[in-house]
This record gives structure tokens, sequence and C-alpha cells, in this order.
């Protein structure tokens, strides 16, 4: 099998988690999920050190697929990637899932990453309400990755850009083809 680092990005909503998940299973990854690296019990932030040596050592091998937008630690992994999967969805389309999501997991009470739990309270009415940050930073992500991938500074990794669902599929069977495939520099046996 060939080595396989990938990170998927995209605004927030957008699906990363969902995607890695596939990329994972149809690769057999191992999907490590930055927000449950970061986030403590009760909201708490995980101290930026700490932070950084986990998700060193979560990506450290040779295969893996990383999802999540957090730029404080990108340098720790991004110049070893092979593959990068943008999620670059219309808004309409992320608002609507954000909206979804954030309903379900509110009335069904469902536990998140350190045991946190989102509540109509904080869903609605916070300063830092879900649907308030996908909002406000929808726009000015889609600006930031179109810069970070139009540079020509940029680590040599294989860009797969979805702007729809259907193409979801057609980007995690590539991937699970190049996952497949006999690994560089051994004889195919």
């Amino acid at each position: 099998m060939s080595d396989l680092r990938v990170a998927v990005v995209g605004t927030s909503g957008s699906g990363k988690t969902t995607i890695a998940g596939r990329i994972a299973q149809a690769c057999q990854l191992p999907h490590v999920e930055l927000d449950a690296l970061y986030w403590l019990p009760a909201w708490t932030e995980r101290s930026l050190p700490e932070f950084r040596r986990l998700v060193a050592e979560a990506t450290a091998g040779s295969r893996w697929v990383v999802d999540g937008n957090y730029g404080k630690v990108r340098q720790v992994y991004w110049s070893r990637l092979t593959d990068v999967v943008w999620l670059r969805l219309p808004f309409p389309v992320i608002f609507w899932r954000v909206l979804r999501r954030t309903g379900r997991r509110v009335f069904r009470e469902e536990e998140i990453f350190g045991g946190n739990r989102e509540t109509l309270r904080k869903a609605l009415f916070a300063r830092d309400s879900i649907l308030w940050w996908v909002i406000t930073t929808h726009r000015r992500r889609q600006r930031q990755f179109e810069a970070m991938f139009r540079d020509g500074d940029r680590p040599a990794f294989r860009l797969h850009e979805i702007r729809s669902d259907s193409m979801s599929g057609q980007v995690v069977e590539a991937l699970r083809r190049t996952a497949a495939a006999p690994a560089a520099g051994r004889p195919f046996q």
C-alpha cells in the first residue's frame, strides 16, 4: 500500500469530518479529527503546545487523514501531505447542513468532541454560535483557501477540489485507488 497523508479542509460546516471518515474507511487510514484533539470538556481550549504535540503524534506515520482548519498547527503536518481535499461548497448548502446538524445535536443531546454538547441557547444566541460563525467566516475562509492553493510556494500535494456532493464519491474512489497502489520503490506483489 502506498503512503497516503490527506488533509480535508473547507469552511466550517462543509462536511470535513464526514468526508475524512469516508476516506479513512475506504483507504484504511487512521482518522485524525482536529476538533477532537483541540476541545476539552466545558468547551475549554487545549494549550497550543499540547495541541501541537498531539497533532504531531497523530500524524507521525505514513498513512492518515486529518480534518480541520487549525492554521496554528498546520505546519506540523502540511509539508508531508500527499493530498488535500478542499470542500468548496456554496454557502446555502453549508448553512443548511449546519442548521440541520445543529438542530439534530441539540434535540438529541448528542455528545461531540471533549464530551461537549451543543445547546439551543449556544446555537442561536451566543456570540460564538456555530450558525453565526458560518455566516461571518464563509467568504473570508474561501478567499484564504483560494490564495493558499494558488500560491506557488505551497508543498507539492495533489489538490482535490469538491464543489458539489456528487464530486465527493469520485474523490474518495481516486484516493482509494492511490492507497491500494503498490508503494513506490517496492516490487509489485
